[in-house]
């Protein structure tokens, strides 16, 4: 009987260790002689761009550091060790790069499930963007947007993908199928499952536009806020959104309502 190993750390940098440690435990289960165990990931929010931040600050803490020179010194303070297949894609020195999960999957060998936020609380903020506190400038609106689209187009290569909840599919669910789907798979090269999605990208254009998205509070005041409060908050042109979206500013106003 086939024994399967998940190695699965919740959110953020866990997210990130699990792309970069996967490999390395099956090979490591392999040479111990468990021939029979599959080792599949789990990385929950672990799918960082290194991308240039909204504004530029010097880097003093983790928080200040842009992401590509915030890994850097990781590597440099712990002796950062990453994957050898990773790390023959680039040059001496250029280590840091395995550290960002669209530079790293695709030289991976076990099957990795990929949940990611495509407006990430913890990118946004090394990329000095605050959702809550003072009002979004338009220019940050603009970075926000578009930090979402350079996200969301890492992922068109990633074989399993989901959001919490996308077209009406739980993570739950989602995870049921990947899991069926590598079943199938190791059976007679099988064809992927109907009515049983695996990958599945979020269309929604802005930070917490998704209904099933958790709720938001305002950082100061702690209350919570829905998500017409949320996007007014942020400076949101009504008229604006709904000329790049197609609609009647009346029907946008009506479907953000409808979410909340």
């Amino acid at each position: 009987m086939r024994q399967y190993y998940f190695l699965s750390f919740w959110s953020s940098a866990g997210g990130t260790g699990v792309l970069l440690n996967v490999d390395r435990v099956a090979e490591q289960l392999e040479e111990m002689g468990y021939q029979g165990i599959q080792v599949r990931g789990l990385a929950d929010s672990g799918w960082f761009l290194d991308n240039k931040q909204y504004r530029r600050t010097d880097c003093i803490d983790t928080i200040t550091c842009a992401p590509t020179e915030a890994i850097r010194r990781g590597i440099r303070y712990w002796n950062g060790i990453v994957p050898e297949r990773c790390k023959l894609q680039f040059k001496e020195g250029e280590e840091w790069n395995c550290f960002f999960g669209y530079k790293i999957y695709p030289t991976l060998r076990c099957p990795v499930f990929v949940v990611q936020w495509l407006f990430d609380e913890a990118q946004l903020t090394v990329d000095n963007v605050h959702l809550t506190g003072q009002p979004v400038q338009e220019g940050q609106w603009l970075y926000i947007q578009n930090l979402g689209r350079e996200l969301r187009n890492t992922l068109k290569d990633v074989t399993h993908w989901t959001d919490i909840q996308v077209k009406g599919t739980s993570l739950p669910r989602a995870l049921h199928c990947w899991d069926r789907s590598l079943h199938e798979s190791n059976k007679n090269g099988k064809a992927p499952l109907k009515g049983c999605p695996i990958h599945l990208i979020d269309s929604c254009p802005w930070p917490h536009c998704n209904p099933s998205c958790p709720t938001i509070r305002d950082q100061f005041t702690g209350q919570e806020m829905n998500v017409i409060q949320f996007l007014m908050h942020m400076g949101f042109d009504v008229q604006k959104m709904a000329q790049q979206q197609g609609l009647e500013p009346s029907k946008l106003l009506g479907m953000l309502s409808s979410d909340n």
